[in-house]
């Protein structure tokens, strides 16, 4: 047989064992803490039409995207990111809903990019999308629940970076820019490319002011004191004059919710992904230099499916944070709820009505039949391995019974 059929292609691995338990246990405890703040479930295809990733869209850049064709010729796409088929479900069964609508998923993301270095090309995330509300409370309940998220897996040292795309599409529209100069200007700002920046600037017409302020990007990071300093550089700029005054709008609103110590601000924090129009937030920690949560305002997009409306949302990559929390020795402990029956062929019919009990109790209960090469060393070594509390060694009809 061709040793490379036990293989994985890059990018993609199996999980099992104790990381898959932990992993399973994570999206438990994190998906808990998004119930209980009004979420209700939603489950989209893996694999969409791939119109629904265009460029138009804002979202995935086509090259980054697994793309195939159905038996009617119909180019699909494994879904790169959530965000675009919540958004089309939403408008497809609750186009006709005025409440706000609060949904959260969890599945896996498919990434096809050869930049990864060792990274995954699929990974599990959990998601929560906030539709038809505009207000900055929403926003504000976001940024809460990605602190709680955070907080109930177990991290205490985090920061959640706070920026908006306004500040600096209010700039380029100021200087006049082109779309092609804006996304080329908006690449070097999101990879902190100071020369690049540069270069762009000095071909372009704009007064000094607007030129100083989008070539010094680098400055706007830190406490909520930035603030001040960013708006008064845009005075005469009122569409990024207003994304400041919503941010400060959002600070007070957080405060109340008394997480105001997790929040740093970062005016050059810009997403690739284009359907963005306002907030965005990262959240960072120790053992990661990605952020663990990504999210923001898109209040554009669910007018792209056939109704306009306001939305906001973030996703959490359960696979990294479950690294994040290995590296910073943070324990998941594993539901150690398990038993471990032996028995021999003359016993099937007491092992029988002793797991039956067993898991009528909770239990989780797995039956073995003894062999001649099994000793009580290799017995309680595999109850050890699947984390059985007890063995219940059944001959002759007669049970006794281990504690590990």
């Amino acid at each position: 047989m061709d040793n490379r059929l036990l293989h994985t292609p890059e990018g993609v691995r199996d999980i099992y064992g104790d990381e898959l338990q932990k992993k399973l246990k994570l999206e438990r405890i994190l998906h808990k803490k998004v119930a209980s703040f009004g979420y209700h479930d939603i489950e989209t295809p893996s694999f969409e039409y791939f119109d629904i990733f265009s460029r138009e869209i804002g979202t995935t850049p086509s090259r980054e995207i697994y793309k195939f064709f159905d038996s009617e010729n119909n180019t699909l796409a494994l879904r790169p990111d959530f965000t675009p088929g919540v958004a089309r479900a939403t408008i497809k069964y609750f186009m006709e809903d005025i409440h706000p609508i609060r949904l959260c998923y969890m599945g896996n993301t498919f990434s096809n990019r050869s930049d990864l270095q060792g990274k995954l090309k699929e990974v599990t995330e959990l998601g929560v999308e906030y539709m038809r509300e505009p207000s900055v409370d929403a926003d504000a309940e976001m940024i809460d629940m990605t602190v709680e998220l955070l907080k109930t897996a177990g991290l205490d040292e985090f920061q959640i970076c706070i920026g908006t795309v306004e500040y600096f599409r209010g700039l380029c529209e100021a200087a006049g820019l082109d779309r092609e100069t804006e996304e080329a200007l908006s690449d070097h700002i999101r990879n902190k490319n100071y020369f690049g920046i540069q270069d762009i600037l000095n071909d372009v017409k704009m007064s000094a002011d607007i030129k100083k302020t989008l070539s010094s990007f680098s400055d706007y990071f830190g406490s909520v004191d930035i603030l001040d300093e960013a708006a008064e550089r845009v005075k005469k700029v009122p569409r990024s004059l207003a994304a400041i005054e919503r941010l400060r709008a959002l600070y007070e609103k957080l405060k109340i919710y008394g997480v105001q110590n997790y929040l740093t601000f970062d005016l050059g924090l810009i997403s690739q992904h284009d359907y963005y129009t306002g907030l965005l937030f990262q959240a960072y920690t120790f053992g990661t230099g990605e952020p663990i949560v990504r999210g923001g305002r898109y209040d554009n997009l669910l007018g792209r499916f056939g109704k306009p409306g306001a939305a906001v949302g973030f996703t959490v990559v359960v696979d990294q944070l479950l690294n994040t929390l290995n590296q910073q020795h943070i324990l998941i402990e594993r539901d150690c709820n398990n038993a471990l029956v032996v028995y021999d062929k003359d016993s099937f019919e007491a092992a029988v009505r002793e797991s039956g009990s067993l898991r009528l109790d909770g239990v989780h209960t797995e039956m073995i039949l003894y062999s001649p090469d099994m000793t009580n060393e290799s017995i309680n070594a595999y109850a050890k391995e699947i984390h059985a509390a007890k063995i219940y060694r059944i001959r002759g009809g007669k049970t006794e019974v281990q504690k590990i």
